[in-house]
């Protein structure tokens, strides 16, 4: 009896691994209560993750939402335009020019926005906290600090015209922390960037090492480099 009872458990895990596996973002779980997210709600958005990587259907229907779930259809629908109204999820509408097939999927580009904003900002406050425990300067300095990198942050999304992502946001802080590079040199490379039409961090960050190099150390030193650079006189 026993064997037959391992026997079957090992088949049902075969077959369960067998159907596939779904990612989901661990900031949906950390977050989604400070997001104001009811549990029911995330248990919604993680079947349409589901659905979409384990089952390539980016458009369930309310009856299949409904029926994992538990819920009646209807319930599901007033939770989507819930979701759909705060921005959190939209329905976009796709063609497939080859069968000539018009079709809709649900984009899920909202959340993944919200979820880095509430991660970049845990990042500048976690790293401002802990450069203020580890110094012996004054509380307004570190007041002073932390401001300084949220403005910092605040100004790239101004210039990419988007929030950062979490690992755009722990580049900035490896510039600041392990780089020893000044902040106002990094303004500078995003300058540069952007009169150069690139805005993309590989771009500053490969101006930044190439003033490194060259021993490029305040404003004034990078001014004077990319002076020659342009002239040709390198």
């Amino acid at each position: 009896m026993e064997d037959t009872t391992s026997k079957a458990w090992l088949s049902g895990a075969a077959h369960g691994m067998a159907s596939g596996t779904a990612q989901l973002p661990y900031a949906l779980l950390r977050y989604y209560h400070q997001l104001g997210l009811s549990d029911a709600e995330v248990l919604l958005l993680i079947q349409l993750l589901g659905f979409r990587q384990a089952e390539f259907n980016e458009f369930p229907m309310l009856e299949e939402l409904a029926g994992r779930m538990g819920l009646a259809p209807e319930g599901i629908a007033r939770m989507l335009q819930r979701l759909m109204k705060d921005g959190y999820i939209s329905i976009d509408e796709h063609r497939d020019e080859e069968r000539d097939i018009q079709y809709e999927r649900y984009d899920l580009h909202g959340l993944y926005t919200k979820l880095a904003t509430c991660t970049a900002e845990e990042l500048a406050t976690s790293r401002a906290e802990q450069r203020s425990n580890n110094s012996t300067r004054s509380d307004s300095n570190s007041v002073q600090k932390e401001e300084e990198e949220r403005n910092m942050f605040s100004i790239f999304e101004k210039e990419f015209g988007r929030p950062l992502s979490p690992m755009e946001c722990e580049t900035i802080s490896g510039w600041l922390d392990q780089d020893r590079y000044q902040e106002e040199l990094i303004l500078m490379a995003l300058k540069e960037a952007v009169f150069a039409g690139k805005v993309h961090f590989r771009y500053i960050d490969r101006i930044l090492l190439e003033w490194s190099r060259n021993r490029v150390k305040n404003v004034q030193d990078a001014k004077a480099y990319t002076q020659r650079f342009r002239s040709g006189g390198r």
